[in-house]
């Protein structure tokens, strides 16, 4: 911990609570009944892993979805059932980013995501302080805006070259082992969240901000 100067954070699982059977539920309920295959807790297949890989735009995922679904259908209501998915972000976790970042570290996100979250429930859900997502992080790299997604090590490759981050003075938090292994592959240190005590969110950023860099 003492070397870290970079923290990492995963968005969901991480930052964000989830739950995928509510997804699963709310999808399945409007008619999706192959949405149990196709909405993963770590990958997605089909329209949402493309949706999520930047291959195909918002309208283009709801085009796809409509017709396996109920006849009256809409894309809010296809929207509303898989935000289902995200749960909570508690705004002592807004908080305890802001402590870090006033410690001294630089901050970044390298999340797995879609334009339909990350526009929508993923904004509002930031703004809880009067902020945006923008202003907790100094930077911010997204699978849809990347088109491709983790663990793919390039994902990882480009969140280093953009902002110029040495790995070895970089921590990655994300709750997939997968992740966190291509992670160190790029000679980053990883972590795994989970909801246990010592490598929750709260303790892994509690032993961050005692662990400071020198200013």
């Amino acid at each position: 911990m003492k070397n870290i100067k970079n923290i990492v954070f995963d968005l969901g699982g991480v930052v964000i609570d989830l739950e995928r059977e509510r997804a699963v539920s709310g999808l399945q309920n409007l008619g999706i009944s192959d949405a149990d295959r196709l909405l993963g807790q770590y990958a997605q297949k089909g329209p949402f892993l493309l949706l999520e890989s930047g291959l195909i735009t918002a309208s283009q995922f709801y085009d796809g979805l409509l017709p396996l679904s109920h006849p009256g259908t809409t894309c809010a209501d296809i929207q509303d059932a898989f935000e289902k998915f995200l749960v909570d972000l508690p705004t002592e976790r807004l908080a305890a980013i802001r402590a870090l970042r006033k410690r001294g570290y630089r901050l970044f996100v390298l999340s797995n995501t879609n334009p339909v979250m990350y526009n929508h429930w993923i904004d509002l859900a930031f703004r809880q302080e009067g902020l945006t997502i923008n202003d907790y992080f100094d930077g911010i790299v997204t699978s849809f805006q990347e088109r491709t997604c983790k663990p793919d090590p390039q994902i990882f490759r480009n969140l280093l070259r953009r902002y110029a981050l040495d790995p070895a003075e970089t921590l990655f938090l994300d709750d997939s082992e997968a992740n966190c292994a291509s992670a160190r592959g790029e000679g980053m240190n990883a972590i795994r969240i989970t909801k246990e005590d010592d490598n929750s969110f709260e303790a892994v950023t509690g032993r961050l901000q005692e662990e400071a860099p020198a200013k």
